[in-house]
């Protein structure tokens, strides 16, 4: 469309369109301006008497407001209904533009609120209902009973929550959020009994006091993380009356001591099996740690084998025995190797912590897991750790969480949730990837904790690295992973998206226009290592992968409270570290070690 201006020029080829949509705009502004007022004096009880639908009227509403073409309505009558009127259209429009905005800002190929249905609110919830009994009837439920919360969908939510079956694995470098995002959110929102493993004091101050509120709090801390006074003990020999427990003690010592689970030489596992016959002897008998740890310093002591026998483990007495009668060089080896695994029961503190004492209450694990306490397992990493014995109470736990599961007809309610936060660390338990899918069908929410996966493979071994991989249904991938080659793996894994390429042909025949396309990654190696702090590449079963925010517990209502019981606990942490500490180093230095992360 074009024409001459009064100049003779010609006028821009978009001119008389722009007036044509002007007009269209003051004609639909005018109408509903017109029909509103009209509606609310009707309203307001002056009845259906609109005035002339013509600019007559438009005028008289410019020039003297409301007044004008509704005389005697009150004014604020006439603009409520043209507000109410103007509204009905301007409602669809926002939820129109809403929903283009998030789809503009949502990562093609990512999944989105439609895909992720099941882990948002009313999925579920509705999934909640059908795994615990204990809600059966109840019309409203807290947020917090129906899942764990993981986060909320970049970039404008809703949150997503992983089901009470669902088992989880999660890798962070170090401060990229595991802790704040993660850990702490799960200790506190838990609503059943909690287990935590942890080589800072930085979780157990911020939740310690929220969890005294919901039970007990036991806290295992034998090397001293938060300088916490003892004031429980646990029999480390309590599960080793059956061949079964005293192995996965024995494994347990081995693996805090062995890198790589899958490849342990003959003295690795020759000192498995003669531990494994020593906490047998010392179980069956009676016999204390202290007696057992002179077992090891002298392999000419009988003392085991008769207990095996007495006990009517002829063939395990008669394994040890053949041990002790071997070579000199082999049987001092495996002893020496034996000895090396349990070394930091030499500790006596350490010692303390696992030795009957009956001025102190005894921890149960078959009666923590079927109510709402709190057991915190702190220990150091390196050299003279306990990671064999938070191995050991941690297994026991889970373990004794399966047996409560099926005597409740197959799962626990309220769940059990295990947050095993540096677990290559600090709680090495040998065969994790094979349990883990079986803690999940039991209710048993366990959350695993690794800086990387190359971190895991070194104390699981490839084969169950991949394993543990497999068998997590929800895995959380965030800021700082560094592996070149998991990264590239990851990025296939989330997979390509089509690319269309337009391409204008001009010619004598005029102009066409043809499209080409080519595949992209949905997200390439090196998004996935820049993931900013707070965010999480999200990995769950049967759904796209997404990216979600992390939910810190100090950005969540509440939090002033939680802090302030945080900063009162790190304190007493202080003063307790300040207490133990040689002197010379005082007050200050004793607070720069004992502060959370």
């Amino acid at each position: 469309m074009s024409g001459r201006g009064p100049g003779g020029g010609d006028h821009h080829p978009l001119l008389s369109w722009a007036i044509v949509g002007i007009a269209a705009a003051v004609l639909v502004v005018f109408t509903l301006a017109w029909a509103g007022g009209t509606l609310g004096a009707w309203v307001a009880g002056h009845g259906w008497d609109a005035p002339p639908f013509a600019l007559s009227t438009l005028g008289d509403l410019v020039s003297s407001g409301a007044s004008g073409p509704w005389p005697g309505v009150p004014a604020a009558a006439v603009y409520g209904g043209m507000l109410a009127l103007l509204a009905l259209p301007a409602l669809p429009g926002a939820l129109t533009v809403r929903v283009l905005l998030e789809r503009a800002g949502r990562q093609k190929g990512l999944a989105g609120r439609g895909d992720l249905a099941a882990m948002c609110p009313k999925g579920i919830a509705a999934r909640a209902r059908e795994l615990r009994p204990s809600l059966e009837g109840r019309d409203r439920l807290h947020a917090d009973e129906t899942g764990n919360l993981l986060g909320d969908l970049m970039p404008n939510g809703p949150e997503l929550r992983s089901s009470h079956e669902d088992v989880e694995l999660d890798l962070m470098a170090p401060r990229a959020g595991k802790s704040t995002g993660i850990a702490v959110p799960r200790v506190l929102r838990a609503q059943g009994a909690v287990l935590l493993t942890s080589n800072k004091s930085d979780v157990y101050a911020v939740t310690r006091a929220e969890r005294e509120k919901a039970g007990t709090v036991w806290t295992f801390d034998p090397q001293g993380i938060a300088h916490s006074p003892r004031a429980m003990w646990w029999n480390l020999l309590g599960e080793c009356h059956t061949t079964e427990g005293a192995r996965r003690l024995a494994g347990h010592f081995v693996a805090s001591v062995n890198d790589d689970s899958a490849k342990k030489d003959f003295w690795i596992s020759a000192a498995q099996n003669t531990l494994t016959a020593l906490f047998l002897a010392a179980a069956r008998g009676g016999a204390p740690v202290r007696e057992l740890l002179g077992w090891l310093a002298d392999p000419a002591d009988r003392t085991p084998v008769d207990l095996l026998r007495d006990a009517g483990l002829v063939a395990m007495a008669e394994q040890l025995q053949g041990t002790v009668r071997g070579a000199v060089e082999t049987r001092d080896g495996i002893y020496e190797t034996a000895r090396q695994t349990v070394s930091c029961l030499l500790d006596p503190e350490i010692l303390a912590w696992v030795t009957p004492d009956p001025r102190l209450p005894e921890f149960r694990p078959e009666r923590h897991v079927l109510g709402h306490d709190t057991l915190y397992l702190l220990s150091k990493d390196g050299g003279g750790s306990a990671a064999g014995v938070i191995a050991g109470l941690a297994d026991a736990t889970m373990r004794a969480g399966v047996v409560a599961a099926e005597r409740m007809g197959g799962r626990l309610d309220p769940p059990l949730t295990a947050v095993l936060d540096e677990a290559a660390n600090v709680c090495r338990i040998s065969d994790l990837p094979d349990l883990y899918s079986h803690f999940g069908s039991r209710g048993i929410n366990v959350v695993t904790l690794l800086q990387s996966y190359r971190q895991g493979a070194r104390v699981w071994g490839e084969i169950g690295m991949d394993a543990l991989w497999s068998a997590a249904t929800v895995k959380l991938l965030g800021a700082g992973l560094d592996d070149a080659d998991f990264v590239q793996k990851i990025s296939t894994l989330v997979g390509q998206y089509d690319v269309r390429t337009p391409t204008v042909s001009r010619g004598k025949e005029g102009t066409s226009r043809s499209y080409s396309y080519r595949q992209e990654s949905v997200l390439p190696p090196d998004r996935i290592r820049a993931l900013p702090k707070g965010t999480a590449l999200l990995l769950a079963t049967g759904v796209r992968p997404a990216l979600i925010r992390l939910r810190p517990w100090y950005k969540e209502p509440g939090a002033g409270a939680i802090s302030a019981a945080a900063k009162a606990e790190t304190a007493a942490i202080t003063e307790r570290a300040a207490a133990r500490l040689p002197g010379g180093l005082g007050l200050e230095q004793a607070g720069r070690d004992a502060a959370p992360a």
